[in-house]
């Protein structure tokens, strides 16, 4: 693993170097990529950020999807609440990465947008349960499962995180 970090490490030096760009993303010669619970908050922040507006919520009795993008366009302030509720979901799972230096404060953000995401839980299956014609049509989309993946990916980078916190703090006892 380490080597791979090693050329990624490079690629990026290279790069940065020959576009003679502030190296944002390289610290001390180290990309944080490399942890893994940066790449659950990424999956976690394009699977609500991005998915919700391409993945349909439910089809109603007329057959006409709905996507969280179309909330904005009713007069219901639920629904209006719930996609600015994945905007804010996406928005602080992506601050969520830059954090890595703190680790206390990642964690707390981490929790914060789980319970985001349990909230939006609520709102989609209280909203897919009384649609109109649900006795005659009962089509939901895949888009219900958005706030269970990004629930589940939180989950594991908050692992993750608390898994460096307590290395880091075996190695200072150590010292």
């Amino acid at each position: 693993m380490y080597q791979y970090c090693k050329y990624i490490n490079l690629f990026y030096i290279v790069i940065f170097n020959s576009l003679k760009i502030k190296r944002i993303f390289v610290a001390n010669k180290k990309i944080m990529i490399q942890r893994i619970q940066t790449l659950y908050l990424l999956v976690a922040t394009f699977i609500v950020g991005g998915g919700v507006f391409v993945v349909d919520l439910w089809k109603n009795k007329d057959g006409i999807l709905f996507f969280a993008l179309d909330s904005f366009n009713t007069t219901n302030y639920v629904l209006i609440g719930m996609s600015l509720l994945f905007f804010i979901s996406a928005i602080l799972t992506f601050i969520t990465i830059f954090l890595f230096k703190n680790r206390k404060l990642q964690f707390v953000i981490g929790r914060l947008t789980i319970l985001i995401n349990f909230i939006l839980l609520g709102i989609l299956i209280f909203y897919s349960q009384n649609l109109s014609g649900e006795m005659e049509v009962s089509e939901k989309g895949i888009g219900l499962l958005i706030p269970i993946f990004a629930i589940v990916l939180v989950v594991l980078a908050n692992r993750a995180i608390k898994k460096d916190e307590e290395l880091v703090k075996s190695v200072d006892r150590l010292r």
